[in-house]
């Protein structure tokens, strides 16, 4: 994993998988998740569908991880605010003027799990697919340049807001910044903090602005790339059949709420 990327370099298959065929599953995934009904329906797929994936691509203990350190504070606040927040309902539980709902927590898990849908999904794509490699299928696939290039850039935001966040905790603490301690001594060092992150963003969109007009890509001449990633017949086959198969049992999933 560097600075800028999720990506773990492993030797699997998962990994030699053309990019397209990860894209297409990540989202196909993603899209059953946060449509197809039930309780448990985001839990089965994140263990069906997305961990046995991992294990194949040998990034499971790096994937487990990353998603737990994206979703655990959604997950408590969003169980905390529908369960004691929720309007009416059975009691689980009533500590004083305090009380859990039944419905509100039932409601609560299945939002979780459409939390880690989306996170296992994305972060799965992420860990066994490079940038650039992602780049290059997606313009020999035919895509615009420039929305290649949004698409690629927003799977590295995350990671280099952190790492951009952690370069100004340790510039800061290097000038004497007190950034531990208690409730208020962190608060004085949030300032220092925001503020050159901000700034640092900024000047990093104008830079990505410049680096798109220097590399062309408003330009109308098709681009060439000195890397070519090979595609197989059974992976187009199999995109297909992914595509086909999530939108019926979305077609399906939303004919059912329909006419039950």
């Amino acid at each position: 994993m560097n600075n800028f990327s999720l990506y773990v370099a492993r030797d699997s298959g998962l990994h030699r998988l053309h990019p397209l065929t990860k894209a297409i599953y990540a989202l196909c995934v993603l899209a059953a998740g946060l449509v197809l009904p039930g309780l448990w329906t985001g839990y089965l797929l994140v263990v069906l569908g997305v961990l046995p994936l991992a294990v194949w691509g040998r990034v499971f203990a790096a994937h487990v991880q990353a998603v737990w350190r994206v979703t655990w504070p959604f997950a408590l606040s969003i169980l905390l605010i529908q369960g004691l927040l929720w309007g009416h309902g059975d009691n689980l539980l009533a500590v004083g003027p305090l009380a859990i709902k039944k419905e509100g927590v039932e409601f609560a898990l299945a939002s979780i799990g459409r939390i880690l849908v989306v996170m296992d999904a994305f972060i799965l794509f992420s860990l066994s697919t490079r940038p650039d490699m992602l780049m290059i299928s997606l313009k020999q696939a035919g895509f615009p340049s420039s929305l290649t290039y949004i698409f690629v850039t927003t799977l590295q935001i995350i990671p280099r807001f952190q790492h951009k966040a952690t370069m100004v905790l340790d510039a800061q603490r290097s000038r004497g910044l007190e950034t531990q301690g208690n409730l208020l001594v962190r608060s004085r060092a949030l300032i220092p903090l925001v503020i050159p992150l901000v700034l640092g963003s900024l000047v990093d969109v104008e830079e990505r602005a410049i680096a798109i007009e220097a590399r062309a890509f408003n330009s109308s001449h098709k681009e060439t790339s000195v890397i070519e990633i090979p595609d197989t017949v059974r992976q187009k086959r199999i995109r297909w059949a992914l595509v086909l198969l999530t939108s019926g049992a979305i077609v399906a999933s939303v004919l059912w709420r329909l006419l039950s």
